[in-house]
């Protein structure tokens, strides 16, 4: 993570505040629920991380996050309410909604100088739902608003709470129509699926661009046991991880499968702790508890297959981090990188229930070592010649021209 320097607020005289909103610069307040130091949310802190760490030199960017990391009921150590400069060209200010000193301490900021666009991550968030509001009531002025979904319109994602969110939607979507909203899509498919639910919508498509490394993985070394699985991502309905589970228990070959992530969802993670308990004896599951950012790659190169069967992924980072790590992936058809995986050596399976992903995890286990080994070399060599090929522009450098 990079360091971070606070920023003094107006109240904090003994120093001089650096300044913002200089003239030429493009000014832009981002909102998003959680961000570094936290690592639960997963790709979307990856994707804001390297935005901000790749913005044009005229781009003053303040990201409003909560003071905390997803599900977490304390605060990050000393940030609480803090605004602190990552660098000449960004900000992060740490929230704590319940304080009314800290909505001061930000709206003073946000005011300091004209705001060009802000860019929310998320539709029903608080964050993103608060902004947009205050812009309606003319207590901020911007010249453009940007809402990037992050997969939550998906026919997955909604079929979650469904009956709520179709209801907040046909409440909040002619609000946004009225303030000219703007939207942006990770891949043609998140266009779609934007489309679908909000067909006046006018969308931008950028990749999301992340700091996946293109260097080789670790050289991989040939087993005999059994088929190594791993399960990277949060334990949530959305990522399908009784699915899973229902695949494992029903495969007829030795099998050894590990499952790191936050239980996001306790009454979801009971019904996978059921599943666990009731695994044949040929296969071994076990919980291993969650992964810092740095720790999520150098795991994957030890693991034979990414098995995640998600309900939708509107980029799906998990994945690229995978295959760059030389771990191919068998997946849903719910993301957008199904060429890529088949491509990778990789399995798409279509439509991917317990059954037909246990058939497919039984063919890979009857792999001898030395084809396993194969299979990681194919993933990592193919994903890395993809990734020289593909290159998107900073998604707010993006959105300064498609704004206008």
């Amino acid at each position: 993570m990079r360091k971070l320097t606070r920023t003094p607020f107006p109240d904090d005289a003994a120093t001089p505040r650096p300044s913002v909103g200089a003239v030429g610069t493009y000014r832009v307040i981002a909102t998003a629920g959680v961000f570094e130091p936290g690592f639960r949310g997963g790709g979307p802190i990856r994707s804001l991380r390297f935005i901000l760490d790749t913005l044009p030199g005229d781009l003053d960017v303040t990201l409003v996050t909560r003071d905390r990391d997803l599900g977490s009921p304390a605060p990050y150590p000393g940030l609480s309410g803090r605004l602190l400069r990552r660098d000449e060209r960004s900000a992060v200010f740490y929230l704590n909604p319940a304080v009314p000193r800290h909505w001061v301490r930000l709206i003073r900021h946000v005011r300091a100088c004209p705001v060009d666009l802000l860019y929310v991550n998320s539709i029903w968030s608080l964050f993103s739902v608060l902004s947009i509001l205050v812009v309606a009531l003319r207590l901020v002025r911007v010249g453009a608003i940007l809402v990037a979904p992050r997969g939550e319109l998906s026919p997955g994602a909604l079929a979650i709470r469904a009956a709520k969110k179709r209801l907040f939607l046909a409440l909040w979507a002619p609000l946004l129509r009225r303030l000219g909203v703007r939207w942006q899509a990770c891949s043609w498919l998140e266009e779609e699926q934007i489309r679908a639910n909000v067909p006046w919508a006018q969308v931008m498509v950028n990749g999301n661009e992340s700091p996946i490394p293109e260097h080789p993985a670790p050289p991989a070394v040939a087993h005999d046991g059994p088929l190594r699985l791993v399960f990277v991502g949060r334990i949530s309905p959305m990522k399908n991880l009784d699915t899973a589970l229902e695949a494992v228990a029903g495969t007829t070959r030795p099998v050894e499968f590990d499952i790191f992530g936050p239980a996001e969802d306790p009454h979801y993670w009971s019904r996978c702790q059921r599943i666990i308990a009731a695994m044949p004896g040929h296969v071994r599951v076990r919980y291993l508890g969650e992964l810092a950012a740095a720790d999520v790659m150098p795991t994957f190169s030890r693991y034979d297959v990414f098995l995640f069967p998600t309900l939708g992924e509107n980029f799906g980072h998990v994945i690229l981090e995978s295959l760059a790590s030389g771990c191919p992936v068998v997946c849903s058809d719910n993301t957008p990188f199904s060429e890529l995986i088949a491509d990778t050596g990789g399995m798409v399976v279509r439509p991917a229930t317990a059954a037909d992903l246990g058939r497919v995890l039984d063919l890979l286990a009857d792999r001898t070592p030395e084809e396993r080994v194969e299979a990681k070399e194919t993933a990592g060599r193919r994903y890395r010649h993809w990734r020289q090929r593909r290159r998107e522009p900073n998604v707010l450098e993006h959105a300064r021209r498609f704004c206008r």
